[in-house]
């Protein structure tokens, strides 16, 4: 799988590089549905990585519904990775007439997106 070389001297960690960059793709449909990615120790190695931070990126990535783990038979991507873009842009659209409709500015609005984004 070719990605983006991680950043090490970035503010955000490797594993929330690497999420990112996997659910992006799959969003896009770079990576579509079905693709089997590498095993957890196979793309520690070509990345540099600790096995257990890939690990926690594949839990991460599992937990949001980017991708399907099926044992033995490895790690996928589901099909329900690519819809995850038109619905966070659903959301979007429905947080910006919620804001609007309380009186909310675009910096106020975005200083709340960033608040729940970090925890």
């Amino acid at each position: 799988m070719d990605l983006i070389p991680l950043d090490p001297g970035a503010s955000e960690p490797p594993y929330e590089q690497l999420r990112r960059q996997i659910a992006a793709r799959a969003a896009t449909g770079e990576l579509p549905a079905g693709t089997r990615l590498p095993t957890v120790r196979a793309l520690a190695a070509e990345l540099g990585l600790a096995v257990n931070t890939v690990a926690k990126t594949y839990r991460s990535l599992e937990t949001d519904g980017v991708v399907i783990t099926e044992g033995r038979r490895g790690t996928f991507v589901s099909p329900r990775a690519a819809a995850g873009r038109e619905e966070a842009g659903e959301a979007a659209a429905a947080y910006v007439v919620a804001a609007r409709r309380l009186g909310l500015g675009l910096t106020e609005a975005t200083l709340l997106v960033e608040r729940a984004w970090s925890r």
